[in-house]
């Protein structure tokens, strides 16, 4: 009798161990406050009608950042991922959409287009997220966001202008959360800065293509 019980035990510990309601399900995260942020910035009263267009490719990610889960670091050259904490979508897709909102409110170009579109433009910008990782080898911990952008001459296919942006942001807890507040306010600082760039990338262009012109 004592046996069956023993056995009966087993089998249900069994059982619920393969439930998936019984095991923990990760808190999911997103970068939607970014977004609210930038989309109440207030847009230029007019755009000149010979702006640029731009079109913005989806982000790539490097090996380890492609993925929903969030990485940390306690000691260099090491990464971990939080156990139960996850992104809701993975960086770079997040990311994309927050990257036109941000270039729109800049003023800068006639229109700001995410791909795959059939849509045409002057300009490209490739971007690469080289790192989106809390760190905790020192007190407080930080979030270091990494981003790599390049502005490219869609007719010509040269690069007229690259920079790494690189944001480091202290957590105001040592947890996950804290990671994700930090992480947010890095992304629109970063994102501010990128705006800049094709701001300034865009005048560089739009100066040379005057000085070709016949009679300049």
């Amino acid at each position: 009798m004592t046996r069956t019980i023993v056995i009966l035990l087993v089998l249900a510990g069994g059982c619920s161990a393969l439930d998936p309601s019984a095991m923990q399900q990760p808190t999911l995260y997103s970068l939607d406050t970014v977004r609210s942020q930038l989309q109440a910035v207030r847009l230029p009263a007019a755009i000149s009608p010979v702006a640029p267009t731009l079109i913005v490719n989806p982000p790539r990610a490097a090996a380890g950042f492609d993925s929903q889960r969030i990485v940390y670091v306690r000691e260099a050259h090491k990464r971990e991922y939080f156990a139960h904490s996850e992104w809701i979508d993975t960086p770079a897709r997040m990311l994309a959409p927050l990257i036109v909102v941000a270039v729109e409110n800049s003023g800068t170009f006639r229109a700001v287009v995410l791909t795959p579109s059939a849509a045409t433009g002057d300009l490209r910008l490739d971007t690469e997220i080289v790192g989106l990782q809390h760190e905790f080898d020192a007190r407080p911990s930080r979030v270091r966001f990494t981003l790599r952008a390049y502005v490219v001459d869609n007719a010509t296919r040269r690069v007229l202008a690259w920079r790494e942006f690189d944001e480091a942001v202290p957590a105001a807890t040592e947890d996950p959360y804290g990671g994700i507040l930090a992480a947010n306010r890095a992304v629109q600082t970063v994102l501010g800065q990128l705006a800049d760039f094709c701001t300034a990338a865009a005048g560089s262009w739009q100066r040379e293509l005057s000085a070709a012109k016949p009679g300049r």
